[in-house]
């Protein structure tokens, strides 16, 4: 927990958790050792964000009125020390999780830390957001949940088995907030459609023969045959020539999924909503 959302008694021994980052790492192993304890009462309390000297006099201030250690994994040289240096004149017990092991990398790699706080949390945020893109996906599927898709970076729309879940799950894994719309002839449309930038509204073309096969093949899948008009030709070209009134009717961008790899349909559209919206490089 923060320090700031817990009242700290006066003779209430404790571990403050001291970090340039969040201190979650130190929490959890400051955690584990004292399961080992079982009759041990003590409070760990997270302090993260210790960027100054000044902070580190508040905390070891902090851990003295109260009998408390402090264990920290700041990955500045400099404020390290002083910690240890305040920890020492004080008589608090300070614990460095992090200079040894930055001594020994720094050793066996023969080259120094670069020392820059949150730097860790910096560069898996990309990894977070792809795990956040990728439930977006999930949850926004087929037109699921379509209350919710102002909040997509990307909107599919399309027909049936135009190919809109592996691409909006491909999408997704490169980081890509992904949400995919069916298009049904004569059946309306989600209202919120209208509510969304129409230039991250994206829709599918294909062509007559892929059509065809994929909806055989979804047919064979299921083992289902007696749904005609699901495969005729002559139906398929009646659905495909009203989707595209559709999209032109309201201007939606169209990107032909035809016959091409789904890495090349993917990369036109990102390459398209980037260049719209100027969008965060950060993507994969």
């Amino acid at each position: 927990m923060n320090l700031t959302q817990k009242n700290v008694n006066e003779n209430f021994h404790m571990i403050y958790i001291a970090s340039c980052g969040e201190g979650i790492n130190a929490y959890h192993l400051a955690q584990s050792a004292l399961v080992q304890f079982p009759a041990n009462d003590i409070t760990v309390v997270k302090v993260p964000q210790i960027r100054s000297k000044n902070q580190v006099d508040d905390l070891v201030e902090k851990a003295t009125n109260t009998e408390s250690m402090i264990v920290h994994t700041m990955v500045n040289t400099e404020l390290r020390k002083y910690m240890t240096r305040k920890g020492m004149e004080k008589g608090v017990v300070t614990i460095d999780l992090m200079g040894p092991v930055l001594s020994r990398v720094s050793s066996f790699l023969d080259n120094d830390p670069i020392e820059k706080p949150g730097l860790y949390r910096e560069i898996h945020k990309v990894d977070l957001d792809q795990v956040s893109a990728i439930e977006f996906a999930l949850a926004h599927d087929d037109g699921v949940n379509p209350e919710h898709l102002d909040k997509a970076e990307i909107v599919l729309v399309g027909l049936s088995r135009a190919g809109k879940t592996p691409l909006s799950m491909y999408l997704a894994v490169l980081g890509w907030k992904t949400a995919n719309v069916p298009l049904v002839i004569g059946v309306p449309m989600p209202e919120v459609l209208k509510q969304i930038d129409r230039r991250r509204i994206i829709a599918l073309n294909i062509n007559v023969e892929q059509l065809i096969a994929h909806r055989r093949m979804r047919q064979e899948t299921l083992g289902t045959r007696d749904i005609y008009t699901y495969v005729s030709r002559e139906e398929i070209e009646k659905e495909i020539n009203a989707a595209r009134r559709h999209y032109i009717t309201h201007g939606y961008s169209m990107v032909d999924v035809s016959n091409k790899p789904i890495e090349n349909s993917a990369e036109e559209i990102i390459e398209m909503i980037t260049r719209r919206f100027k969008a965060q490089a950060h993507k994969r």
